[in-house]
């Protein structure tokens, strides 16, 4: 049993103009009809904010079939630089990949552990915390020796860093074609994963 969500994640947008991105995505939504201006905090369980959009009245057009009777529940708009988890928990991601030698640099070394290497996720840790409080955050590739924006690694497991993101929770699966449209009309590389509370 539990909660499930859908979240798309804008990983490029400037935390300075995530807001106004965030309030034309909306606007866009709502004239579509797949967004309602009410707010609602039922089912909803974003750990960032406390209530989200009702589905509107064309919702099932951005989803797959699910059944007639089905009735999604919020859709939480997260503003923020935040890093997002998929699956279950803020479970770590299992690897990095530096952007620029390709290194990968495995942090939860699966089937022999089950938990980050502490040693090997703390530089990742801190500057993911740099970055959620400045804006800027590097690590250093331990196989080519280059400090890069924590922001540029790519990340195992979903795992993504973003200033904007839409928690779609307990939706059908949304189709790829209105992931492909949401994504150009942020205007930016996306992340999409699913989750569950």
């Amino acid at each position: 049993m539990g909660d499930y969500f859908e979240r798309i994640i804008d990983v490029e947008v400037a935390a300075d103009d995530a807001g106004a991105l965030a309030e034309q995505t909306v606007d866009w939504m709502v004239s579509r009809g797949w967004l309602l201006r009410e707010t609602s905090r039922d089912t909803m369980y974003s750990l960032q904010v406390d209530e989200g959009y009702r589905p509107g009245p064309e919702w099932s057009r951005i989803t797959q079939e699910w059944g007639a009777d089905w009735m999604p529940g919020p859709v939480a708009v997260i503003v923020g630089r935040y890093p997002h988890f998929a699956g279950q928990g803020a479970i770590e991601p299992s690897a990095a990949d530096c952007p620029h030698c390709r290194a990968t640099t495995v942090i939860i070394d699966y089937p022999q552990r089950w938990e980050a290497d502490k040693a090997v996720w703390q530089p990742f840790a801190d500057a993911i915390d740099a970055w959620r409080d400045t804006g800027a955050g590097a690590v250093t590739c331990v196989s080519c020796g280059t400090a890069s924006p924590v922001t540029d690694w790519e990340w195992a497991d979903e795992f993504a860093l973003g200033a904007l993101a839409f928690d779609f929770w307990g939706w059908p699966p949304l189709t790829d074609e209105f992931v492909a449209e949401l994504g150009a009309r942020l205007g930016h590389r996306i992340g999409h994963h699913t989750g569950k509370f």
